[in-house]
């Protein structure tokens, strides 16, 4: 059975969505463009962090429904958010892949204080609450329950740091760079924020010319070539950018996304090898890329290891997939209990995901020889 799978960015931090698409501008609401009153509902805040600065980099915003996720959008370079929740957006995803939306802030655009939703949205609303997702950092939940009243504001939601991932997210090297190469990393950003790519690939060349350690520059230049089409171009400056800062944790997930999504297994293995040895307790993904990087190259029993270790460290059951990859593991180890067991637990946490159909025949097929066997044992 192929162990080939899907890795969703609702679960893995900063993958699936580049941060030039979680920084791009949407326009926030025309009165005369509005959806109906009783389909969507607009929502705006903040995130910081404890000392009240702006996050080290976007913000994912997940909407949580009776213990299922959604993403909703990402924060702008300020920390500041917008978003709206049209009235067929209240079911909740799959769990097997991500929103892939990167709908941003613009709280410089008024939100109309004249729009009214009546009971469609407010009962879709009424049990979900709103979280801020950061690597290294948790968040309080915010209720997004609703009545009758327009555009909410959400206020301020605090990331509180809690592990050791809050400081492999920024990487050093920013400290040391000269006063020029900042300016023009400043000015990419503020490119990236204008929905300019030309210049902001202009402006963050620069800095890396000026500064060839800018590791920070050089992993958005790899965000703004993949936003052009540039996959070759990408992955070469992230790789310039873990090798001017290997602590830096950012281009390992890109690179092992990018070496899983094209079938490098050996490539992949090395580089989620590589994102583990910087942190192996907050990223379950990482382990998932490993298994199935290490399966596809033979080695089941470190494969084995690998799906383990992220069900651990999996603590939220964020990564339905990881008990897909072990059960498919165990299945070419011929532990057809186990593997059984892993696929029901798949299904009961992802009973809508794309390939449940499938899975679900498998664990037939199971039931069936396992039938049989009983039927011939003396």
């Amino acid at each position: 059975m192929e162990l080939r799978t899907v890795v969703f960015a609702a679960a893995i931090p900063a993958l699936g969505v580049g941060v030039y698409g979680q920084m791009t501008l949407s326009q926030g609401p025309a009165p005369e463009t509005l959806e109906s009153t009783e389909r969507v509902t607009y929502f705006s805040g903040s995130v910081t962090l404890e000392d009240g600065t702006a996050p080290p980099d976007a913000v994912r915003l997940q909407r949580v429904c009776n213990g299922l996720a959604r993403d909703e959008g990402w924060t702008d370079a300020k920390g500041h958010f917008w978003f709206k929740i049209g009235r067929n957006d209240g079911g909740s995803g799959t769990g097997d892949a991500t929103d892939g939306t990167s709908r941003s802030a613009d709280l410089e655009k008024p939100l109309s204080n004249a729009m009214q939703y009546t009971n469609p949205i407010t009962n879709e609303l009424k049990d979900c609450e709103l979280e801020a997702v950061l690597a290294g950092y948790r968040s309080d939940r915010v209720s997004l329950k609703v009545d009758s009243v327009g555009a909410r504001n959400l206020g301020t939601m605090v990331l509180h740091s809690v592990s050791k991932v809050s400081t492999l997210t920024v990487s050093a090297t920013t400290l040391l760079a000269p006063a020029n190469a900042r300016k023009a990393y400043d000015k990419g950003l503020e490119a990236v924020h204008a929905k300019k790519p030309d210049a902001a690939a202009a402006d963050f060349s620069k800095a890396v010319q000026l500064y060839p350690k800018f590791a920070m520059a050089w992993y958005q230049l790899g965000e703004i070539r993949l936003a052009r089409g540039d996959l070759a171009g990408a992955v070469e400056a992230w790789r310039e950018s873990a090798k001017a800062d290997p602590k830096y944790v950012k281009p390992w997930e890109k690179l092992t996304a990018f070496a899983d999504q094209k079938q490098d297994w050996a490539e992949s293995e090395k580089d989620s090898d590589a994102w583990l040895q910087l942190d192996s307790d907050d990223f379950p993904g990482a382990w998932l890329f490993n298994a199935i990087a290490k399966a596809q190259v033979g080695k089941l029993d470190q494969a084995e290891h690998s799906a383990r270790e992220g069900l651990k460290v999996d603590k939220n059951q964020r990564i339905p997939r990881l008990s897909y990859v072990l059960g498919l593991i165990l299945l070419q180890k011929h532990q057809l209990a186990e593997s059984a067991e892993c696929f029901r637990n798949y299904l009961k946490l992802a009973p809508n995901a794309h390939d449940a159909a499938a899975v679900r025949q498998q664990l037939s097929e199971f039931e069936k020889l396992a039938a049989t066997n009983q039927t011939h044992t003396p």
